[in-house]
């Protein structure tokens, strides 16, 4: 029979590559400022997606939220084994918290109409671990947070454990559910070298509409659109487009989405610098080093 999962998946910026430049005024994260990476837990996510596949049959659809160059993860996600990808991007959806968010995830979630849905326990970005469980309480699926070892699927029924902090507990759920699953549950396995070299040209069209645009600079508007339309049907031709939704798509309310749809507020944004201390500066010889070791001793840092 199989069960068709639903991964929602987010690219992050980088936080180990923190700058100045890292947020606006606005209180919004500057993307464009930092290099972009598949948020780690999502990627345990579609770990536990793909092996319920393997194990019991079925689909593993990957879905992302964002720019048209989001589809990086989409890519990576095929890349691993998704057999299908879709990128939901729209201009009105700028600036949604995790409330529009989830509202815009879950309307496109629910043509899908899947068995399952999983979700990294968090984002980097944000680390409020809210957007998983607000899917869950739009779509009416039985959450299942933090988890950590699927144990059983069958009969319609799932059965993992879950990290509760000081411990763990065993749960069962009738289908459908939704998951949010911890970096300790599973290694991600690795990019598959063939489904690289199948996948890597694979597009959203914006993205050939953006190359299009790059190319063409002199053309204009309908010669370019014919041009998209034409590589994107090759494309398709070849199963390499990425399927593309946007809010009209996802018949989305727009009151809900968006800056209209997000009652969070940035109220000040405080720059944080470190100043260093004293410091002495000590050379590498014999001498220097007994003169270390021995300030070390005197303060009882060592010794």
């Amino acid at each position: 029979m199989g069960y068709d999962c639903v991964v929602c998946a987010k690219q992050v910026p980088d936080t180990k590559n923190i700058t100045g430049q890292a947020m606006k005024d606005d209180g919004t994260v500057n993307r464009a400022a930092l290099p972009a990476v598949f948020n780690p837990e999502d990627l345990h996510a579609l770990e536990t997606a793909l092996d319920i596949r393997d194990r019991f049959g079925g689909t593993v659809t990957v879905i992302t939220m964002g720019l048209p160059k989001a589809c990086q993860v989409l890519r990576d996600a095929l890349y691993r084994g998704a057999d299908r990808a879709i990128l939901i991007t729209d201009r009105r959806a700028a600036g949604s918290d995790t409330l529009a968010t989830s509202y815009i995830l879950s309307t496109a979630i629910r043509k899908l109409a899947p068995d399952i849905v999983l979700c990294g326990r968090q984002a980097i970005d944000g680390d409020t671990a809210q957007t998983g469980p607000q899917i869950a309480e739009k779509l009416d699926f039985t959450l299942i947070s933090y988890l950590e070892e699927l144990q059983a699927l069958e009969d319609q029924t799932i059965r993992v454990k879950r990290n509760v902090g000081n411990g763990w507990e065993v749960v069962e759920a009738r289908l459908p559910v939704l998951l949010t699953v911890m970096n300790t549950a599973n290694t991600p396995r690795p990019s598959g070298a063939k489904r690289i070299m199948r996948f890597k040209k694979a597009k959203a069209p914006a993205e050939v509409a953006g190359e299009v645009a790059a190319q063409m600079p002199q053309a204009g508007k309908p010669e370019q659109a014919a041009e998209t339309k034409n590589r994107c049907d090759a494309l398709a031709a070849k199963g390499l487009l990425i399927d593309q939704w946007d809010l009209s798509t996802i018949e989305a309310d727009l009151a809900w989405c968006g800056l209209a749809g997000s009652p969070t507020k940035v109220h000040r944004i405080q720059a944080i610098v470190l100043a260093g201390g004293q410091y002495r500066q000590f050379q590498p010889t014999d001498e220097s080093v007994g003169e270390l070791v021995g300030e070390l001793i005197r303060d009882h840092t060592i010794g």
